[in-house]
């Protein structure tokens, strides 16, 4: 069960995947300022997290609620 957790956080994080919206990024790119470049695709990046953070927070949760009403039917 951990194994699968961890595959699951590395693959779906998106820090990992450095693409993000490629046409907009391609767009600020031609026009020669990398900087905002930069920033637009630090910025996606950051709003892409968010998502994620929320729902491996309620899988957690339920994930720990399970554990606990096993533990209790158990004694």
């Amino acid at each position: 069960m951990k194994k699968t957790l961890v595959v699951f956080i590395v693959f779906s994080v998106p820090a990992f995947a450095k693409a993000q919206c490629a046409m907009c990024r391609a767009v600020i790119e031609s026009s020669g300022d990398t900087a905002a470049a930069e920033g637009l695709n630090n910025g996606i990046t950051y709003l892409m997290a968010f998502p994620y953070i929320l729902v491996g927070a309620i899988i957690y949760m339920i994930y720990r609620s399970t554990q606990k009403s096993n533990s209790v039917k158990k004694t």
